[in-house]
């Protein structure tokens, strides 16, 4: 909100969509809602796939557009595969480096199932999501040790010195190159910011420039979709049915866990603590309309 009321967000803007070849798009979000030209690139994505069997689109000028697992979802629901990828402000330093130059963007991806869940990968190169330490903080609660360092390059509980500080790359030098490989396919390749050059989205001071990178793809390129469905059910069965470690009571897929947590939202609603209600309803009083509780 801070963003849109120092004019570095653009609330009324409309995405525009260009093709560039029967498969591939192009979409100017025109520095406007992240999920709204993230969406909309991905349904571009879907239609070319449904034709030609598989649809890309790269997004320019965009800004955060919350978990990727959404748009994921998105293309599961049209009946497609899918890869998401977008870069984000620097939060993570690169493998042997100590200043913050890459972003924990995540990398996510997924595909339809017949009678099972299913895959729905969302994941951040670093050892947590940015997002959990920002979460934290609001709540007033501590993070675990090994998520991040302080400003002073030491391992911190705190989420405030934390965001001072940098994430720790899942991995090592693997989480640092998946933190690379966004900025290449999101970034370099729109033409929207890179290297470092990302405003976050809690930074009211400039433009975000964020870019995406969505493919959607259709799976029964190379068999029936029954049959791809039937498959995709067996996998599921042979991961959550393999033998357990000692201590596991149970093994989950891949977006399993968030898809149980969605249905217990659905029916018990979504819980707040005090610090989020107050900020949600000191901005209903910035624009005049009734609290949320």
């Amino acid at each position: 909100m801070a963003r849109i009321r120092q004019g570095v967000l653009n609330a009324r803007a409309t995405p525009t969509v260009r093709h560039i070849t029967p498969v591939v798009g192009q979409v100017d979000a025109q520095n406007g809602f992240g999920f709204v030209a993230a969406q909309k690139g991905m349904a571009a994505a879907v239609e070319m796939a449904r034709v030609y069997g598989i649809g890309m689109v790269s997004v320019k000028h965009s800004n955060h557009f919350g978990m990727s697992a959404w748009l994921v979802q998105q293309a599961v629901d049209g009946g497609m595969m899918s890869l998401v990828f977008t870069n984000s402000s620097p939060a993570l330093p690169v493998w042997g480096g100590r200043e913050k130059l890459m972003g924990v963007s995540p990398i996510a991806c997924g595909a339809p199932a017949g009678q099972e869940c299913p895959f729905i990968l969302d994941m951040a190169p670093s050892v947590a999501a940015r997002g959990k330490i920002y979460k934290a903080a609001r709540r007033g609660e501590k993070i675990p040790g090994d998520w991040a360092l302080d400003g002073e390059g030491a391992p911190t509980e705190d989420p405030h010195r934390a965001l001072e500080g940098v994430m720790l790359p899942m991995g090592g030098p693997k989480g640092s190159a998946l933190a690379v490989m966004m900025d290449v396919f999101s970034g370099v390749l729109s033409g929207s910011a890179f290297a470092g050059h990302v405003t976050g989205p809690y930074d009211p001071s400039k433009e975000a420039d964020v870019g995406h990178f969505l493919v959607a793809i259709k799976p029964d390129l190379f068999m029936g979709l029954e049959e791809f469905k039937e498959r995709m059910d067996y996998l599921y069965r042979r991961v959550v049915g393999s033998e357990k470690m000692a201590g596991v009571d149970r093994i989950y897929y891949p977006g399993e866990i968030e898809q149980i947590t969605r249905e217990e939202r659905l029916r018990t609603g979504i819980p707040f603590v005090q610090a989020e209600i107050d900020a949600l309803n000191l901005e209903a009083d910035r624009v005049g309309v009734e609290h949320l509780l």
